[in-house]
Order: C-alpha cells, then sequence, then structure tokens
C-alpha cells in the first residue's frame, strides 16, 4: 500500500515460531499474514488464525545436467556477441537504469534474439533472486490462460464461463471481454478517471487486502457498462482470469498449485517463481508474486518467440497477437494503451518502438517486449525508487536501441 497509509498502522511484530507477521490497523483490528511455503505469504481474514487450504509443495522439474546453457539454465556462451550491437552502448544503457542511486533499480536483463547481452543487479541480489514483481502478474495469469487454451479447455472468443454468472437472465453471462480489461464490472479502482476516494475503499485494493475468496467477491461484482464498451485498469479481470484457470486447471485432473511449474515453467527454465495465494488458496496473481529477473526474461522471450520453445507450440497461435493488439475499448476511451492482459505503448509515452508490449507492476517493474528489435528488456526495482527508476529506465531504453541500430 501507499507509504501515507503504511504510516498509520502499528509497528510489524514477527513470530518466527509461527512464521507470521502481524499489524494493529487504526481502528484496533490486528491483522496478520502467515508463510506457508511454496504459496509465499497469505493474508489471513480479519479476526482468524487459519488457512483453508493446505499448502502445496510445488516440485520443480530437476536439471538432468550440472550445466546447462542458458536459456533452459544459466550458463553463459562464450560466443562473442553478435557483431552487429554496440557492446559499449549496452554496459552504458546497463549503467544508466541503476544511476542515480535513488533508483533503486534490482535488476537488469537485456536480451537479444535470446541471448543475454546485458545484465546487472543491485548490492545483495543475484540472478536467482525472487523480487516482488506487483502486476506483472496480470500478464502472468493471461499466459496460463493461454497454456489451458492451447489445451483446448478454453477458446478466445467464447463467454466467460464464471459459474456465479450462468444463471437464466443475467446479463453477465454474455461477458467475454475478461482479457481486454473491458469485462464493464463495477469494481472502483484508484487509477479509474473519475475516482472518488470519498466514497470508500476502493474493491480494487480489497482483492488484495481483503483476506477474502477473491474468486467469490469477484464473480458476484455487478455490471455498471456493457461489456466490451469502456476500458477500466480494474482487478475484477484477472482475477476473473485466475477463477477461470482454476476452474479449468481442476477440469483437466491436475493439482491448481503445482500446474503452472509443471505446464509452464518446467518448460521453458524457470525455477523461481513464486505465486500467492488468498486465504482460500485462489492465485493472487494481478500483483502478488515474485520472481528473477532472468526468470521474466524467459516469459518474455516466448512470447517474443510467437509461444514457441524448443520446438512445443505452449501458447496457441494468435494469442500473442491478441495480448499485444490495442483493445479497442481502451482506444474509444481514449487512451491507446493496453491489450490483452499487457500494456501497449499506443500512445508513444515511452522512448520505444510502438510495436513494444508490456508486462508493468507498481514500484517500477516492467518486462519489455520489442518484437521488430527482437529484445526483451527486464527492469525490477523497490518501489521508493519509481520515479527516479523510471527515468534511469528510459535512458536506457535510448541507448540499447542506439546500441542496435549501429
Amino acid at each position: 500500500s501507499p507509504y501515507a497509509e503504511r504510516k498509520k498502522v502499528g509497528k510489524p511484530t514477527v513470530d518466527y515460531e509461527k512464521k507470521s507477521v502481524s499489524i494493529a490497523l487504526p481502528n484496533g483490528i490486528l491483522r496478520t499474514a502467515v508463510y506457508t511455503g511454496d504459496q509465499g505469504c497469505v493474508c489471513l481474514p480479519e479476526g482468524e488464525n487459519i488457512l483453508y487450504f493446505k499448502p502445496t509443495k510445488i516440485l520443480r522439474k530437476p536439471l538432468k545436467l550440472p550445466r546447462i546453457s542458458w536459456p533452459m539454465g544459466d550458463l553463459m556462451t562464450t560466443d562473442e556477441p553478435d557483431e552487429s550491437v554496440n557492446m559499449t552502448k549496452i554496459q552504458a544503457a546497463v549503467d544508466a537504469a541503476f544511476a542515480p542511486d535513488e533508483a533503486l533499480t534490482a535488476a537488469l536483463v537485456v536480451t537479444y534474439k535470446g541471448q543475454i547481452i546485458g545484465e546487472r543487479y543491485g548490492k545483495g541480489i543475484t540472478q536467482n533472486t525472487a523480487l516482488e514483481s506487483w502486476s506483472m502478474g496480470k500478464s502472468l495469469s493471461a499466459t496460463i490462460m493461454g497454456v489451458l487454451m492451447q489445451r483446448g479447455v478454453y477458446s478466445l472468443g467464447q463467454p466467460a464461463p464464471i459459474p456465479q454468472w450462468q444463471v437464466e437472465g443475467d446479463a453477465r453471462a454474455k461477458i467475454k471481454d475478461i482479457m481486454h480489461m473491458s469485462s464493464g464490472l463495477y469494481c472502483r479502482a484508484p487509477q479509474d478517471p473519475d475516482f472518488d476516494p470519498s466514497v470508500g475503499y476502493p474493491d480494487h485494493l480489497y482483492l488484495y487486502t481483503g483476506g477474502i475468496n477473491s474468486f467469490e467477491y469477484a464473480a458476484n461484482l455487478s455490471q455498471q457498462w456493457l461489456p466490451n464498451t469502456v476500458g477500466r485498469y480494474r482487478n475484477s479481470d484477472p482475477v476473473l482470469i485466475n477463477y477461470l484457470n482454476r476452474l479449468g486447471i481442476e477440469s483437466l485432473g491436475e493439482n491448481y498449485h503445482a500446474f503452472p511449474q509443471k505446464a509452464l515453467f518446467d518448460k521453458i527454465g524457470i525455477r523461481s517463481m513464486i505465486l500467492e495465494t488468498d486465504p482460500y488458496g485462489n492465485f493472487l496473481t494481478h500483483g502478488y508474486e515474485f520472481a528473477s529477473a532472468r526468470d521474466w526474461a524467459r516469459i518474455g522471450n516466448l512470447y517474443l518467440q510467437n509461444g514457441v520453445w524448443n520446438g512445443e507450440q505452449i501458447l496457441p497461435k494468435g494469442f500473442t497477437k491478441f495480448v499485444s493488439t490495442l483493445a479497442e475499448p481502451w482506444l474509444a476511451d481514449g487512451r491507446p494503451i493496453y491489450g490483452g492482459l499487457f500494456w501497449i505503448n499506443g500512445d508513444g509515452r515511452l522512448p520505444i518502438p510502438k510495436d513494444a508490449y508490456m508486462m508493468l507492476g507498481a514500484g517500477g517493474q516492467s518486462v519489455v517486449i520489442i518484437p521488430s528489435h527482437d529484445l526483451v528488456i527486464v527492469r525490477l526495482g523497490h518501489y521508493k525508487g519509481q520515479k527516479a527508476g523510471g527515468q534511469a529506465l528510459n535512458k536506457a531504453y535510448k541507448l540499447i536501441l542506439e546500441a542496435l541500430s549501429e
């Protein structure tokens, strides 16, 4: 939450034996989060001290060789970089992303044609450190949905089969625009152009902090607009994609918590990803997930390769085009910035080509995919450095593009 809000709560109390952290809210209510292992940390409901699910131990596919080359492993080749790349400018770009110190940049990874050409980490951080990624997880929710589509569980054009909507006369049963963030559901968010904080605590934030069954809450929101007419950045939509992901995974007879590692991460070399949940075990990947910069680069390169990895079509054909294409409701709203749970550089606000599409998260987290330049650029940083970090990253973008154009 914003630092102004954090100042209002009590000093955290850490219980190392129970692996929990508690804080007192201004109204005296005690909120507690517990560490679960491979589902990370979970915020409990108010007044409760138990989870409503059994945590799952995630088994990551063991590497058969002691050292495996990037991208399946972390061994870097000794081959000379592409001679068309000005490596002096690449290094200058990497350094620029970390300057000044106030940028609080934690990690930067640059890949060109799938190979790492630039990389650096902040103090105490390594290539394997899983860092907070925030709303980049929304794009990860879309990716898991893509895996299910490739398996024939869902299709892009179908109405969303949310169980709570399958009642005669419920207009929400026709909604099929969730991935475009244009479902039309009433979910007040601070990002709304007409947001009024005096109305009360926004649903968008409650889906992070409520300690509730997030799927039930989002599925029972009412409709504000007709679907596919207004684009709004609201957590209701990625939460519902996660709901459909759970329903789809379980329809296959698979373990819900283990499926992303087995069906996606193991296939592309990801070993650091932690997906956190609500107290009911539902993934909160609209913002609560942790991964290393290299693992985010792997996901970026999966998209750069049109969903193909080692000859396997992991995401369906056309899926990368769908997520990277500007959604019509956002264009109609005068904001050409959103696709299919990915951001679009449609307004040219960033000094990168307009074909770029992005996973973005609060505090300056980003994975930028630039198909025209065979580039993936990952930047992770600490929240306080967001403003300075964004300015530093823009300088780095320019230098990277110059390094390739020469």
